[in-house]
């Protein structure tokens, strides 16, 4: 199952709770045996991916056709109300309602638009990391499994109430060489 960022967010936020909580009950021995934890900073990692120039070029490429579209609209609406606003004194009743309602009709079709555009390029993202943060969560997930941890927080995430962490504890570049191949120092 294959969880999105928030849905991580909250789910390694609710194991958090669910250690310091749990915490209390167990020894304090004990809590440093079971519950041994890391972080990472996704943002970093994501950045330094194999992949990612080349995804975020093309979904850069993609939305600057969305841009110009949308900025293209964004013109005529303001050439359409500068020519009203100069016209709007000696235009009827009736021929002045007209225009309002072409004005709104033009800013109505701006905004569909936008918010069009907005959805694709979401989805258009998604569709192009979502293969490097496969990658990089199964790093992650081995990682944790190898070195016997229960948590491994992302400090990037939003939200994340991390305020000060043991640099130790940061398995950033220890993802990055592996996702890269660069050797271990």
């Amino acid at each position: 199952m294959k969880l999105d960022r928030t849905q991580r967010v909250l789910t390694v936020t609710a194991v958090g709770v669910l250690l310091v909580t749990g915490a209390a009950a167990i020894p304090t021995a004990s809590v440093q045996d079971t519950a041994r934890m890391a972080y990472v900073s996704t943002e970093v990692i994501l950045r330094q991916t194999p992949g990612f120039a080349q995804a975020e070029s093309t979904w850069n490429a993609e939305v600057s056709s969305y841009r110009t579209e949308v900025q293209s609209l964004q013109q005529q609406l303001d050439s359409a109300l500068t020519a009203f606003n100069q016209q709007a004194i000696v235009l009827s009743p009736t021929a002045r309602q007209e225009k309002q309602s072409e004005l709104q009709r033009l800013n109505e079709q701006l905004q569909q638009r936008t918010t069009e555009y907005s959805a694709r390029a979401d989805e258009r993202q998604r569709e192009l990391m979502a293969p490097l943060e496969d990658r990089i969560q199964r790093v992650i997930d081995g990682l944790r499994a190898e070195r016997n941890l229960a948590v491994v927080f992302d400090v990037a995430a939003p939200g994340n109430n991390i305020v000060s962490a043991d640099p130790v504890l940061d398995l950033t570049t220890t993802v990055v060489r592996r996702l890269t191949g660069s050797p271990q120092q």
